[in-house]
């Protein structure tokens, strides 16, 4: 094991002086696994190992370093969906759904506080559409069994037109509604990195691996951190890379996913599900904290620019407005609040369409001796963690394998709700790292997406913060346009 496990803080939160003393304990002692990246892939297998050595009483020093914010990546830029995956039924994927219905019952008991079901409506506009996705339907209720969150009926088009009354009506043959689950992703990912920490492991964000190399089957591993500048040396027997899109592991596709969000469009809390004529799946959400706006997405686009650079094209602004369009005709004209672009990096099948490219997931050990995460998707993540677990145990502690307890351990959080803003700022900064403007906007809330936002409209938030933080006037500043940066959406407000 580690020279030491360190105390854990089972008051599951980071506090104020977190960062600074896991920076030193990073510099400071050999850890049994160091974990890359921390996204939801990261945070799920640093508390299913922390949970696992707590349960057991058996001591393990794991620590988890992520290059920018804990879920500011593809994590957290999602379609914000627990679910199944009903599109997958279409390539034959009986398995992969199988297995993500049976994990959208467990994080739903797991997490009720952040997962919670969702009625979809599914317009159909021709009698094939009726009998295709009702067979799809029915199919989908089977293998859910008794893992399923709400029953699913068909609907007449007068039920359509009553329930969405702003949906075309032009060709409208019917419709059917079916559940899956909505999720709060970022501070999903968010509450597994504040577990893990709050049972013993060391989770640091800002903090990039530059290098690395092996010594008598231990990693030297350069560290930078991303605030000072300082590089130092972090000791570790396990490497494990959850970095996905930024990987050097060079067997991932990485694939453009974007959204839209748009003012509130349904009348009914249900979202749409709309199958376009090619096939792809496009899902009109309610979302917000309030639910005032409509999330939109999500394109699959091959992605061949480098995972810093990720933004949504003009294309994709224009085919996703031209399907919200198509569903409700009085919205033609209406402009998108924000938008939001992410990769994922899946394991590769050799599949023409990146639509049609497997959300399978891959485990191994590669040629170097690191242990790779690749693939899979959002819901599956913690039967992924659990299996990575199990990997990494082999070699440091045996002992631990097959003794995961996150599918029956829940996950805290969730006094944040019906907080005031500025409790909610002092929170994100004091109890969940949160060190830019950004990681409040995007991470600890969604407010960022929630609204179309101007620099003085973002100049309380960051004044609050920048007091918490010690930033000057130029600092306050440059936070302000990296928000308004990342809100850009081509052809409206560049």
């Amino acid at each position: 094991m580690g020279e030491s496990a360190g105390v854990s803080m089972h008051n599951s939160r980071l506090e104020t002086d977190s960062r600074q003393r896991f920076l030193g304990r990073l510099r400071h002692e050999t850890f049994d696994v160091l974990i890359l990246g921390g996204g939801i892939n990261g945070a799920g297998l640093a508390r299913d190992l922390a949970l696992r050595a707590h349960a057991a009483g058996v001591p393990l020093a794991v620590a988890l370093v992520e290059q920018n914010h804990f879920a500011s990546g593809t994590s957290g830029r999602n379609s914000q969906l627990i679910h199944g995956g009903l599109r997958y039924l279409k390539y034959m994927r009986f398995g992969l759904v199988r297995e993500a219905l049976r994990e959208r019952a467990t994080l739903l008991r797991m997490a009720p506080h952040l997962v919670s079901p969702l009625p979809f409506l599914i317009p159909m506009y021709s009698r094939f559409d009726r009998w295709f996705y009702g067979a799809g339907l029915w199919l989908y209720d089977w293998l859910a069994g008794s893992h399923r969150v709400g029953p699913g009926r068909r609907l007449t088009p007068g039920q359509v037109a009553a329930l969405e009354p702003g949906l075309a009506r032009q060709g409208l043959a019917g419709g059917a509604v079916f559940h899956d689950c909505q999720v709060h992703s970022a501070r999903f990912v968010l509450e597994n990195v504040i577990d893990a920490a709050g049972h013993g492991a060391v989770a640091v964000n800002y903090t990039r691996a530059a290098a690395r190399s092996r010594d008598g089957g231990v990693w030297n591993v350069e560290l930078v951190d991303g605030l000072s500048g300082e590089r130092f040396r972090c000791r570790a027997k396990v490497l494990a890379d959850t970095t996905g899109a930024w990987s050097d592991a060079g067997s991932v596709r990485l694939v453009r996913g974007s959204h839209l969000i748009l003012p509130r469009l349904g009348a009914s809390d249900h979202a749409i599900a709309f199958f376009e004529p090619a096939g792809r799946i496009v899902f009109l959400i309610p979302w917000g904290e309030d639910r005032q706006v409509t999330l939109v997405g999500t394109t699959d686009i091959d992605h061949h620019a480098g995972p810093d650079h990720v933004r949504i094209s003009r294309e994709e602004v224009d085919y996703l407005l031209g399907i919200v369009g198509g569903l409700f005709p009085a919205a033609r004209n209406l402009k998108p609040l924000a938008a939001f672009s992410s990769l994922r990096a899946l394991a590769g099948d050799g599949s023409e369409s990146a639509t049609a490219a497997s959300r399978g997931h891959r485990i191994w050990r590669s040629d170097d001796g690191m242990v790779r995460v690749a693939g899979g998707k959002f819901t599956t993540y913690r039967v992924m963690a659990e299996q990575a677990a199990d990997l990494v145990l082999s070699e440091v502690a045996p002992e631990l394998s097959g003794l995961s307890v996150t599918a029956t351990a829940p996950l805290p959080g969730g006094d944040w709700r019906g907080m005031p803003e500025a409790e909610r700022i002092e929170r994100a900064v004091r109890r969940e790292m949160a060190l830019r403007l950004a990681d409040l906007l995007f991470v600890s809330t969604c407010w960022g997406y929630e609204r179309a936002w101007t620099a003085p409209e973002l100049a309380p938030y960051a004044a609050t913060m920048g007091a918490r933080l010690g930033w000057d006037n130029e600092k306050t500043r440059s936070e302000i346009e990296d928000v308004l940066n990342r809100l850009s959406i081509p052809g409206f407000n560049e």
